[in-house]
This record gives C-alpha cells, sequence and structure tokens, in this order.
C-alpha cells in the first residue's frame, strides 16, 4: 500500500543535527505511528513520506522552515520557579515542560533566580538543520476512528 492521506504508518527513525550527532532514535523499540495527511508531523517529512512504501528506507535533510521553524524573537518568558520544582535542579540549556491554558509546553532555559526561571518556548529543535534516516514498518488504512479523532492509535500512536 501506497502512502497518502488517511494512511496510518509505522516507522523508526534516527534524528541527527548538522554535525551528525545522534539527537534521538527510536530503533530497537515500539515504531512511533502517525496518521498521514492529518499534520501530526512536522512537514517536511511527512511530505518525504508521500508515495512511499512499507519496507522502504530513505534519508531526508530538512532546514529548519521544513522542520520545527525558524528561531522566533520575543519568544522568552519568566516562570516562577515552583512551577518547574518537578524538573529538579534546573541549568541553563536544559529543555523543561510547563502548563499553560493550552496545555502542556516545552521550553529552554535561559537563566535561572532563586524565584523565577526565564524561558525560551521556541521549539528546542527551532532554527537547526535535520537529517532523519527512516525505515517504513507498516503501511495501513486508518480505521473511521482514527480519520475521526486525527490521529494514529494503538501501540506507538495515541491511546485513548
Amino acid at each position: 500500500m501506497e502512502i497518502d492521506t488517511n494512511c496510518v504508518v509505522a516507522f523508526h527513525y534516527e534524528l541527527r543535527d548538522s554535525s551528525g550527532s545522534v539527537l534521538e532514535s527510536n530503533f530497537g523499540e515500539t515504531p512511533t505511528l502517525y496518521l498521514h495527511g492529518a499534520n501530526n508531523i512536522i512537514p517536511g517529512l511527512e511530505k518525504a513520506f508521500s508515495k512511499r512504501q512499507a519496507g522502504e528506507d530513505f534519508e531526508v535533510t530538512l532546514p529548519p522552515e521544513q522542520a520545527y521553524g525558524v528561531v522566533q524573537e520575543g519568544k522568552q518568558q519568566r516562570i516562577p520557579a515552583k512551577y518547574l520544582k518537578h524538573e529538579g535542579k534546573l541549568r541553563v540549556g536544559q529543555v523543561v515542560r510547563f502548563n499553560t491554558d493550552q496545555g502542556s509546553r516545552s521550553a529552554t532555559v535561559v537563566k535561572v533566580g532563586k524565584f523565577s526561571v526565564d524561558v525560551d518556548t521556541n521549539h528546542p529543535l527551532a532554527g537547526k538543520t535535520l537529517t532523519f534516516t527512516i525505515h517504513i514498518d507498516s503501511v495501513r488504512a486508518a480505521t473511521a476512528e482514527e480519520r475521526e479523532h486525527g490521529h494514529a492509535h494503538g501501540e506507538g500512536g495515541h491511546q485513548h
């Protein structure tokens, strides 16, 4: 089956930065699932999956505009330190998660004070050229429920 809109794709990946350092990999683990055409993954990667099939291996290098975007100015904010207690001892450059009225967010610590922490809410990979090495494990038609919910269900996807 060729990957097209409303297909669920299971894949393994390795993510490297422009210097070749491995940032993430799920080889040897449960494959990641996504619903093609539902904007569940970064735009350039979803485009690279189009028209491929199970069993294929490929590599794609994406500029920031097709990955996590360019770094935007004015995305720094100050958070009371008490909201980051669950992160342990904070250090500059650390990626932290915190809750907002729009849900959970990730940010990079810029400055640590006694009572507050300055964070940059740009995605930690914003501004980076990224290379993905991909192995497509399987491709199947999405269920009606997955199409309705806008994401894949099951192991490696979204669980309800």
